[in-house]
């Protein structure tokens, strides 16, 4: 493949299911959504279609008019893939809700490519891990570097600010007890503007630094990445792991990247099966 895999599918749906992998786990979805859109028809409702977006960041599911995302499936959280082996129309794969975390089976109707999507999605599946590999796994100390760094400096700031305020303060306080202290009738001496070496009298807050000086540290260089662009064998750029930015960076990434990375090392399983077990599966 060259470019990302767009074709127009009839979605049967998607259920939850128990376990992130299996034959008859897929297979009982199948069964179950085949029913339902059975008695849809029966009741004049359309089986909608969609189109089916395949690259190393995951399968999208795409309104094929508006090309709205309807659902997004890092390919990390997808564990199982099965296609029909006796009519090639029927394929199926169990994703991990990134916000329920419940594993849902998802099934299409594919036109007699079944076993073609589930075999691009395996590929999509092993390019995704090998980059996690060489880039994401590599990069990781050096980011988290860069957050600690960078958390560190906040806080130099913040405690720099404090400092300023308190100096200003203790400023003022020391005004007032002057003006207290004078006697009665005496008239206080103005500061000269000048000291006798025609001097500006030393000041603990400089007029010139208007901006926090962050302790006299900067914050570190972030890596920039390569002008040139390669691309996979699916179109897409370099991949990332990190969906931020070069300087922000969320504070769970540890997280993260372990739920990456045990999703991929679960791995995918990709199987030819049979759903079709009874003339009412032929019929759906």
């Amino acid at each position: 493949l060259t470019s990302h895999y767009l074709q127009s599918f009839q979605f049967l749906g998607s259920t939850e299911v128990e376990q992130p992998k299996g034959t008859e786990v897929v297979r009982d979805a199948v069964r179950k959504l085949k029913f339902a859109r059975h008695i849809k028809k029966s009741e004049g409702q359309k089986t909608p279609k969609v189109e089916l977006q395949i690259s190393i960041y995951g399968v999208k599911i795409l309104d094929p008019k508006t090309k709205e995302v309807q659902h997004n499936c890092q390919l990390h959280r997808i564990s199982f893939c099965a296609d029909d082996k006796t009519d090639k129309r029927i394929f199926t794969f169990i994703c991990k809700d990134s916000e329920s975390n419940k594993h849902l089976c998802y099934v299409f109707d594919s036109e007699k490519c079944a076993e073609e999507i589930t075999l691009t999605i395996g590929q999509a599946f092993d390019l995704a891990y090998r980059k996690f590999l060489e880039s994401g796994g590599k990069d990781v100390e050096t980011r988290k570097q860069i957050a600690g760094l960078q958390k560190r400096i906040q806080e130099l700031e913040t405690e720099n600010t404090e400092l300023k305020n308190k100096v200003h303060d203790l400023e003022n306080q020391l005004r007032i007890t002057q003006v207290h202290a004078s006697p009665a009738g005496s008239v206080t001496p103005k500061s000269p503007s000048t000291d006798i070496f025609d001097m500006v009298p030393f000041s603990p807050i400089s007029p010139q630094s208007s901006t926090p000086t962050r302790n006299g540290t900067q914050p570190p260089p972030v890596p920039s990445r390569s002008t040139e662009i390669k691309r996979d064998l699916f179109g897409a750029e370099p991949f990332d792991p990190f969906s931020c930015g070069a300087g922000d960076f969320p504070p769970d990434i540890q997280s993260k990247l372990d739920e990456m990375q045990e999703g991929f090392k679960m791995g995918l399983t990709l199987e030819g099966t049979v759903f079709c077990l009874d003339p009412l599966d032929s019929r759906c």
